[in-house]
């Protein structure tokens, strides 16, 4: 029994180990925190963003530069909600925080037809109340619990139902210019975090704002990429490495390059190679 429990101690250690790697060298890659900060972690009682707070607090111990974090929940009023467990939780291991009270439940119900899913309404109204409330309590970055899963799921999405490439980057300045969102678990895989938040034992809040939808699009993209990855191991590791390496000359957008002037690039290349080939004529 005891060398079970030793077992899974290094297990343990080892899964908080790459979690922590992970997000730090994320937090590097994207410069995502700087000396000084305010950093709301919205935290939303779902494994992801416990998972985002402990691993920050984890951090914010040996890191050599001083930030602040505040945990922020926002209450959308939905009925039956358990309202005392994240001030519980957040209490009992010192962090300061916040309950933002907004019925968004109501907006919701009331503004999705029946049969809708009610979703992309909820984040909307889920976003603006907490980028506004990171404004008063004068936070410098929002950090949301998305992960490396959330961002291909987000990349097929789009590009499946919304006839564009794009996802969630790692970090993002408002369209308002107010708020720089920051993803920290953007390295981290769903099921590392899911067995962290398991072996840690948080008090998980299911999300069943919108009742039963089987039929979401997110579901079955992530039951897509499930069966791939089931298939092809490695498979996310190398489609999330393409979206960190993107080549705008072998795509198709004529903003993101300038298709019109290649003929005035190759006259110019052209024109220097045969001024280098009449010195070399020359010089022989």
């Amino acid at each position: 029994m005891q060398a079970s429990t030793g077992t899974q101690k290094r297990e343990f250690n080892k899964l908080q180990k790459r979690l922590r790697r992970q997000v730090g060298n994320a937090i590097i890659d994207y410069a995502m925190i700087q000396d000084g900060d305010k950093v709301m972690v919205c935290l939303s009682g779902g494994k992801d963003s416990y998972t985002l707070l402990e691993i920050l607090r984890n951090l914010q111990r040996n890191a050599p530069i001083d930030f602040e974090l505040v945990a922020v929940n926002l209450d959308q009023k939905q009925p039956g909600f358990p309202e005392h467990v994240l001030p519980e939780y957040l209490s009992g291991i010192g962090v300061d925080y916040h309950i933002l009270e907004r019925d968004t439940y109501s907006v919701v119900k009331e503004k999705t037809p029946a049969g809708k899913t009610t979703c992309a309404l909820c984040s909307r109204l889920r976003r603006g109340s907490l980028y506004g409330y990171a404004e008063e309590i004068g936070a410098t970055k929002v950090a949301l619990g998305h992960h490396r899963e959330d961002i291909l799921e987000t990349l097929f999405l789009n590009m499946f139902y919304g006839g564009s490439l794009k996802s969630m980057p790692p970090k993002l300045l408002s369209d308002d210019g107010k708020n720089l969102v920051i993803r920290p678990l953007a390295y981290c895989r769903e099921a590392d975090i899911a067995e962290f938040a398991r072996l840690m034992a948080f008090p998980i809040i299911p999300c069943n704002l919108c009742g039963s939808q089987p039929n979401l699009q997110r579901q079955v993209i992530k039951e897509m990429l499930a069966d791939w990855e089931h298939k092809h191991p490695g498979r996310l590791e190398t489609m999330f490495k393409a979206v960190t390496n993107v080549a705008p000359s072998q795509l198709a957008d004529r903003e993101l390059f300038d298709f019109e002037g290649l003929e005035d690039k190759q006259r110019r290349m052209n024109a220097g190679r045969i001024a280098a080939f009449d010195l070399l004529a020359r010089e022989a």
